[in-house]
């Protein structure tokens, strides 16, 4: 039976480790780990191996050669261009003629493969993958099987919303060859995407097999530290080389320590190293061959490669360095330092904590580094947050930093391409959009400036056939010194998470594309666009039965760009409106007193006498409903109120809503024969869901609603216009609707979670419910007589969210206090 091992990534995440070796070359203590995975497969009778290669392909077939080095015979099969996990395999079906076995040629092991290939034997699958349990599934694929190991669903690197296992696939595989049928040839194709759901889909035997063992995906710098210190810890099985002269301290050939150098242990001295007077090497330190270490340094969690010279007085603590660097008398790297290969550190120079130098570059004697000196990749450990890229205006976003997000984001358009962008009136935004041309037209877009736009219509423009893409930058809610950039692509829509990932990319390895000078993009206005907004908005509402109820209406544009476009499209509808804040202000952006905004409007509907209020945000996406008898709307009855108005005016037989919305709704949507698509609670998930056929109306409990026949993105003034054609369709009043809505049990809690714990509730919580309706659309939405609870891990801090309804206020806190016990239990 003959293995495959994949060994064709380019290990992006191990950069600067990696800039200049494959993956499956990096050593584990002074062993490539691929030579770990090649003696785990000898250990089991595997010893016919396919290896498939791409990047920096020669390092590989140098150093394994034909295998016989290894007792084992390789063969190489070469991607010229990637072709993904099952694109690569097929690349070598020619020499797959039988059953074979997958592995990765970068992952840390000591899986019992034989227990797999008989589990594989016994159940007749056409494929089988080795599952494991793991503390954060995030960066892996999450299968879930039944209790004879078919598997039921899997999902690949979900989202925390999305984590309803802790049982990862581990990228062992046993496979037949007809799984050659499902592999189309000729494009990147992956296993746990395309594959192995193809395989579900046609009703063919695919398993799960737990297996025995340790796992470990070598993938980012934090797990190669880790391993090291597992190996250590003799967790796992691994061949450590070296002779061991004391449990857990192995001391290479030709090593030469001096008697007065102190190792705690436990830890690794390679071939040929040289320990001097005074030096010592503390627990969890692994030194590659030939390394010299001068009196008096000091390493403590460290892992550094061959050849590197190590001053006196060095102090190391939880760094990796790379080969052949030279760190001169007094360095000091702090811990998460990584030094690419043949890199220079001067006397008493200073790495500070989390610093990526990057290969072949020299830092000068006594410099103090706090940033990583980057060569091609990763810098920053995560660009995008929820929505975009937020931090403190020209602190941590800078007119450099937006420019060079600007290249990034640009460099994965096509040259001439036009991308739409707009601020708020802030300073900040306009300083950093100014910055974010330039590095636009630096790789060849040409940009069309709205200038002072609100977010809907800058969405709105962007949907016409000559626009590619859109950035608006405008202050973070809640932190008037933060700024938040926020991308959209040709449909108005934010970006996704994918290209995100790209920009990132790009953005980490300064992988910007480079132009001529007669091809560097130009900068141009959006004509007419305001006016185009407006006509547009008109259209989805009765103007003439709108006009015939002579509404009058209080109106508070918080100082945003909605009062640019909003009194054009009031005036034609026939309003009597009294505008409030109904210009655009600096000092108005800064104020983020909604709240306070609506108990003004209501106070003045109140003595007004008006039909409606609203309070518009300054970006253009929440709205506050104010109702006749002054009443604020919180969310909730917003939405609600809304539902209750659609019928006879729905575009489609269906709403989409977040998971976390009350049940009420559902129940009035289906009181009116409206189905409710449940969504995901992120905004671009429920915009995304708005543009699916038949979903007429979609919002969330947060004041944000989209009406798809206009635009599938939230925008609080056709928000606002589309109530009042509502209430004149339906001859009510707002007070009339909100009066009949049902009363609302919806509590929330949070509960902290640790990162590495988040798997193993949620998995838990699954297994807890087996007897009850399960909703496993974001987290896991769990149904009880007359309620429900929902656990959701939050993607961004150490705690898990828990909402729940019941039939009244008491029974809402006592299953939301219920869940919480129970996942405190879990944690503890």
């Amino acid at each position: 039976m003959k293995a495959v091992i994949m060994a064709g990534g380019e290990g992006t995440r191990l950069r600067p480790l990696t800039s200049n070796a494959p993956k499956p070359m990096l050593p584990l203590v002074n062993r490539p780990m691929m030579v770990h995975v090649i003696e785990l497969l000898k250990e089991h009778g595997f010893d016919d191996i396919v290896v498939t290669v791409a990047f920096l392909a020669n390092a590989i077939r140098n150093y394994f050669g034909d295998g016989s080095e290894f007792g084992v015979r390789i063969a190489y099969t070469t991607e010229e261009t990637p072709l993904g996990t099952a694109g690569s395999v097929r690349n070598a079906m020619d020499q797959l003629t039988d059953r074979f076995l997958v592995i990765s040629g970068d992952v840390l092991t000591d899986i019992d493969l034989s227990a797999i290939v008989r589990f594989h034997e016994e159940r007749q699958a056409v494929a089988t993958i080795g599952l494991a349990h793991v503390e954060n599934p995030l960066e892996f694929g999450i299968v879930i099987t039944e209790k004879d190991g078919a598997i039921e669903r899997f999902l690949e690197k979900p989202t925390w919303g999305q984590v309803f296992s802790d049982t990862i696939n581990t990228g062992i595989f046993v496979l037949e060859p007809e799984i050659f049928d499902y592999i189309p040839p000729d494009r990147p194709v992956d296993f746990s995407s395309e594959v192995f759901p193809a395989l579900l889909d046609k009703g063919r035997p695919l398993y799960g097999a737990v297996a025995d063992g340790y796992w470990e995906d070598v993938g980012t710098l934090e797990a190669y530290v880790r391993a090291h210190k597992d190996i250590l810890d003799g967790k796992v099985r691994v061949n450590v080389p070296g002779f061991e002269m004391r449990p857990g301290v192995w001391v290479g050939e030709g090593a030469e320590v001096h008697p007065q150098a102190v190792i705690v242990g436990p830890g690794v001295i390679g071939d040929n190293c040289r320990l001097e007077a005074g030096a010592r090497l503390g627990e969890y330190s692994v030194l590659g061959a030939n390394v010299r270490v001068r009196n008096d340094a000091v390493l403590e969690r460290s892992v550094v490669h061959d050849n590197a010279y190590l001053g006196e007085g060095v102090h190391l603590r939880g760094a990796v360095v790379g080969r052949s660097c030279d760190l001169r008398n007094g360095a000091r790297a702090e811990e998460g330092v990584v030094l690419g290969d043949e890199c220079f550190v001067g006397d008493d120079a200073l790495l500070a904590s989390g610093v990526k130098v990057y290969p072949f570059k020299t830092v000068e004697a006594g410099a103090v580094v706090n940033t990583s000196i980057v060569w091609e990749s990763r810098g920053a450990r995560s660009l995008f947050g929820r929505d975009g890229i937020t931090g403190l205006a020209n602190v941590d976003i800078t007119p450099e930093l937006a420019t060079r997000v600007a290249m990034a984001f640009g460099s994965t358009l096509k040259k001439g391409d036009r991308v739409i962008t707009s601020r708020d009136s802030s300073r900040s935004a306009r300083m950093l959009k100014r910055s974010m041309m330039a590095g636009l037209n630096a790789v060849g877009v040409t940009v069309e400036d709205l200038e002072v736009a609100s977010v809907p219509v800058t969405r709105f423009v962007l949907r016409r056939p000559t626009d590619s893409a859109g950035i608006t930058i405008r202050l973070a809610p809640g932190d008037p010194q933060a700024v938040i950039i926020r991308f959209f692509d040709s449909e108005g829509l934010d970006i996704t998470e994918d290209t995100q990932r790209k920009i990132e990319r790009l953005f980490n390895r300064e992988d910007f594309r480079r132009v001529f000078p007669g091809e560097i993009g130009d900068i141009g206005f959006a004509p007419r666009a305001l006016e185009h907004y407006s006509t547009a908005l008109e259209s989805i509402v009765d103007i003439e039965r709108i006009r015939s109820n002579r509404f009058k209406v209080v109106i508070d544009y918080a100082y945003g760009s909605t009062s640019f476009a909003m009194p054009n499209v009031l005036a034609k509808l026939g309003l009597d409106v009294l505008a409030v804040n109904p210009y655009v202000s600096t000092a108005g952006v800064l104020r983020d007193d909604l709240a306070g905004h609506a108990a003004n409007v209501a106070s003045l509907v109140r003595s007004s006498g008006s039909h409606l209020g609203g309070v518009l945000d300054p970006d253009g996406e929440r709205l506050i409903l104010i109702d006749d008898s002054g009443h604020v709307l919180d969310d909730t009855e917003a939405l609600l109120a809304i539902l209750r108005l659609l019928p006879g005016k729905l575009q489609g037989d269906r709403v989409a809503l977040p998971v976390s919305v009350t049940s009420k709704a559902e129940e009035i949507a289906a009181a009116h024969g409206i189905q409710v698509s449940w969504t995901k609670l992120s905004s671009p998930a429920l915009m995304d869901a708005a543009r699916e056929p038949g979903v007429g109306f979609a919002g969330n409990d947060h004041g944000n609603f989209i009406l798809p026949g206009f635009l599938p993105g939230f925008d609080a003034s056709a928000t606002f216009v589309k109530v009042l054609d509502l209430l004149a369709f339906q001859g009510v009043r707002l007070s009339e609707v909100v009066a009949g809505l049902p009363r609302v049990h919806v509590v929330h809690e949070t509960v902290v979670t640790p990162w590495d714990q988040k798997g193993t509730v949620m998995r838990s919580l699954v297994e807890q419910s087996k007897d009850r309706a399960v909703l496993l659309v974001d987290g896991v939405k769990v149904f009880h007589d007359q309620g429900w609870a929902l656990a959701l891990p939050d993607p961004e801090e150490p705690i898990t969210h828990i909402w729940a309804e019941g039939a009244t206020g008491a029974r809402a806190r006592q299953l939301v206090q219920e869940y919480a016990r129970r996942i405190r239990q879990m944690v503890r």
